[in-house]
């Protein structure tokens, strides 16, 4: 493992995240992850913040709104393409998406939720804040596009504790 600062492979890991990265999530001894291909690294409040969106109707919602902290695990060269589409269509209600797609859960360095070990690039983060969107305000573009139903996102700040390379 090889510490790293939370910009230093910012751009891979954002153009990564245009195909799907891994959002990880623990409450108590449930776990669950799954794809995202939205979200935003920068620094807010004086901290380095990984930004993330989750769905009010995903499991990954009721973990993390309990959990209050998340991984995100982005694959920088291996191909886990049928991996990560998986997980963004299966329910970890309803699958175990680990088991499914053989993917490895390795303990966190700094928090209790674990990261994918398949993948190489690594953030640990603890929410600081988090804000329901608010429909009123969204472009008619975005909502029409992107909401149709109604399902909107709750959109999670989470300070980077840790960020690292695991090999």
């Amino acid at each position: 493992m090889e510490r790293v600062d939370f910009n230093q492979y910012s751009s891979e890991a954002l153009e990564q995240l245009r195909r799907g990265a891994f959002l990880t999530v623990k409450a108590g001894d449930k776990v669950n992850t799954m794809t995202i291909g939205w979200g935003s690294i920068g620094f807010i409040w004086g901290k380095p913040i990984f930004m993330v969106a989750v769905r009010y109707s995903r499991y990954t919602y009721e973990l993390i709104d309990k959990a209050k902290e998340f991984t995100v695990s982005i694959p920088l060269k291996k191909d886990l393409k049928k991996e990560l589409a998986y997980c963004g269509t299966k329910s970890g209600r309803d699958v175990n998406k680990f088991e499914e797609c053989n993917l490895s859960l390795v303990d966190g360095q700094k928090l209790s939720t674990p990261i994918i070990g398949e993948c190489e690039f690594h953030y640990e983060c603890k929410v600081v804040y988090q804000q329901a969107m608010e429909p009123a305000t969204v472009d008619e573009g975005i909502k029409d596009g992107y909401y149709p139903n109604n399902n909107y996102h709750v959109l999670y700040f989470g300070e980077i504790v840790d960020t690292y390379i695991w090999d």
